[in-house]
């Protein structure tokens, strides 16, 4: 699959903008390996190769166990995610599937267990931004396999 166009290239403030919604969710209140967790789940959901690979190698960067992450197609059926991350996911599911129930009332009551008004809004806002990188990365066909995490310590692959 050939790339269709480049945004650095063609309008930079695409990503521009995209950053600074990256760098909020830096210092936001969700710890960084949730994060992650949940932008591979949405990219997985959206059939997005190239942030499957990124946020693979991200969270293998931050010591995620590879069990973990071979499990996550099946998070509901696995035993490796907590309360916190499971909550998580399924608001994740249910915002990038928005489409195919609106958010439930009851993903909704599950989560806001788990999680205080703010930690919801930046998880909602981190939701939001990977798929719209997701879309993004899809329609410009942008190529899987080169990516190399910053969070890998320095003199390893």
């Amino acid at each position: 699959m050939r790339p269709r166009f480049n945004y650095a290239k063609s309008a930079p403030g695409v990503y521009d903008a995209m950053d600074a919604l990256d760098t909020y969710l830096a210092g936001c209140s969700i710890e960084a390996p949730l994060l992650h967790l949940i932008r591979l789940r949405a990219s997985q959901l959206n059939g997005c190769a190239y942030c499957i690979d990124m946020h693979w190698k991200d969270l293998r960067a931050l010591g995620e166990a590879e069990q973990r992450l071979y499990g996550l197609d099946a998070w509901q059926e696995s035993p490796y995610y907590s309360e916190r991350e499971r909550a998580a996911l399924a608001w994740t599911e249910a915002v990038t599937c928005v489409a195919e129930g609106h958010v439930p009332d009851a993903v909704h009551e599950e989560v806001r267990r788990h999680l205080d008004e703010r930690e919801l809004s930046d998880l909602t806002l981190a939701v939001a931004t990977i798929n719209a990188w997701n879309r993004l990365s899809i329609a410009s066909r942008l190529a899987p396999g080169n990516y190399r995490s910053p969070l890998t310590p320095a003199g390893t692959a």
